[in-house]
């Protein structure tokens, strides 16, 4: 899912080359890029004064290259509750992760996603749409690693199952898993029922992100 509409959008990111190419390629999707910065000052200013739809930001910036991003993310949503905010990160950082995924109930989209998902256009470009719809989107690897440390009910799963548990939690709607998996959105639907009826999770709310935020409730093991 590509945002339908054009977005504002600031990014943040100290990497001139990865800055500029980010700015080109979601210049030629249409959207607009109101500022781009390098570090976590600037991008506080950037936002307040352009107000964009959109902050793609670098957890990992100027002066001291720890949380800077991430922190200035989180004052932005905390300022402006309807900001959307795609964070990215070299490697997977699980305590970032998860204090970004906090947010994950709130209207704005949030997203976590490793610096090499840009380079995938469709993907990155994808994860930009669903965050801008207000959909919480997790990087693959971060799933994985979530998927590997929580046991118990998730043996009950079949391989299939899992395959679409994944996808569920990196915020993948029925018709995108259904489009991943190459078969129908009524047998996305069927595994998705028996999922969450295993892993005794709410199975009658029929909205993306707060099936999401479950999910990586569960995952997290802060569920049942």
């Amino acid at each position: 899912m590509q945002a339908e509409r054009p977005l504002r959008i600031v990014i943040a990111e100290d990497g001139v080359l990865l800055r500029e190419g980010m700015v080109q390629l979601l210049q030629r999707f249409g959207h607009e890029v109101s500022a781009a910065v390098g570090d976590g000052d600037a991008l506080l200013a950037a936002v307040r004064e352009h107000r964009p739809e959109l902050v793609v930001a670098d957890v990992r910036m100027p002066p001291d290259f720890s949380d800077e991003g991430l922190r200035a993310a989180r004052a932005l949503q905390a300022e402006q509750p309807e900001l959307a905010v795609l964070v990215l990160s070299q490697y997977v950082e699980q305590t970032f992760a998860e204090e970004l995924l906090e947010n994950g109930e709130g209207g704005a989209g949030t997203g976590y996603l490793l610096k090499e998902r840009v380079g995938d256009v469709g993907e990155f470009m994808d994860a930009v749409g669903r965050v801008a719809d207000g959909i919480t989107v997790v990087d693959p690897e971060v799933v994985r690693q979530l998927l590997a440390r929580r046991r118990g009910p998730l043996e009950r799963l079949t391989p299939r199952e899992r395959e679409v548990l994944a996808l569920m939690a990196e915020g993948h709607s029925n018709a995108a898993i259904a489009r991943r998996l190459v078969v129908t959105e009524a047998a996305v639907a069927k595994h998705i029922a028996g999922i969450l009826h295993k892993l005794e999770l709410p199975a009658d709310d029929p909205d993306v992100n707060r099936r999401v935020v479950a999910v990586l409730t569960y995952l997290r093991g802060e569920g049942t």
